[in-house]
């Protein structure tokens, strides 16, 4: 009796101590990768005809488990001074376990300020991702991102990869001379400056756009962001820094607030 009484006490003790058991990763990763979407465009007359720009993933509204509506940078969309203005832009969703489907998508609303695109495609609804309260990110905190790095130089496969919250930092930071300064820099100081992710986690060209995400419950925090990172994306090739960053996901829910009331 007084073993068995010492067990539990053992047992009880340990669940004090280490806090919650935390959830599986990879289950966490087969439900996040369904919702992942690569973004780019397609012109028939292109070589290749589609062209990768960067990592999306499809976001519901309230209540809503699938969705058209996907989350992006704005700057993976193609730009005015681009030549290829006229070519479509386009989704491809999974719709197997090694099979993708391209899918029409248009622009509904870009938030130039946090770089934030919100898209809808065509065709049946996906598997969408839910928002998280990026308000209650602490430093330190566990996080996991997906997307497509080196532009599909792996494969079209999502790649997942794990890190921490290594600060929570202000997007504009002061310059020590008018040298330094730039449009993206200017823009931000006008439109009031805002709190970034700093992760303990390298991306790279390609995830841009991807879902920053609890590997506990699959919730977004927020989107990799690769504007903040590397001039170049040779740069970013050659000599990853190790440091990425990423938009905290309370401007997804006020882009698609702002949606739900036009």
């Amino acid at each position: 009796m007084k073993t068995k009484l010492f067990a539990s006490v053992l047992a009880l003790s340990g669940a004090l101590f280490c806090g919650p058991l935390r959830a599986d990763l990879p289950g966490t990763i087969a439900k996040v990768k369904p919702s992942v979407v690569i973004v780019g465009t397609f012109k028939a007359t292109n070589s290749p005809r589609f062209g990768l720009r960067g990592t999306g993933f499809v976001v519901g509204d309230a209540g809503s488990n699938t969705s058209n509506l996907v989350i992006t940078n704005a700057h993976v969309l193609p730009q005015p001074e681009e030549a290829d203005m006229d070519a479509t832009v386009v989704v491809q969703v999974r719709t197997g376990p090694d099979e993708l489907q391209m899918r029409p998508a248009v622009v509904l609303e870009v938030d130039k300020l946090h770089d934030l695109s919100l898209l809808r495609f065509e065709g049946p609804a996906v598997s969408a991702l839910s928002v998280g309260d990026s308000d209650a990110v602490q430093e330190g905190q566990a996080i996991a991102f997906t997307g497509f790095p080196i532009g599909g130089a792996l494969g079209f496969s999502p790649v997942t990869h794990r890190g921490t919250i290594s600060s929570i930092a202000a997007a504009a930071l002061p310059t020590p001379s008018a040298r330094g300064l730039n449009e993206k820099t200017i823009r931000s100081l006008r439109g009031g400056s805002f709190n970034v992710f700093q992760l303990d986690g390298t991306a790279y060209p390609g995830n841009s756009g991807g879902p920053l995400f609890d590997p506990d419950t699959g919730a977004v925090l927020g989107v990799v962001n690769m504007v903040f990172i590397k001039g170049t994306r040779e740069s970013a090739l050659s000599a990853p820094s190790g440091i990425s960053y990423a938009i905290p996901s309370k401007f997804i829910a006020t882009l698609l607030q702002r949606h739900k009331s036009q």
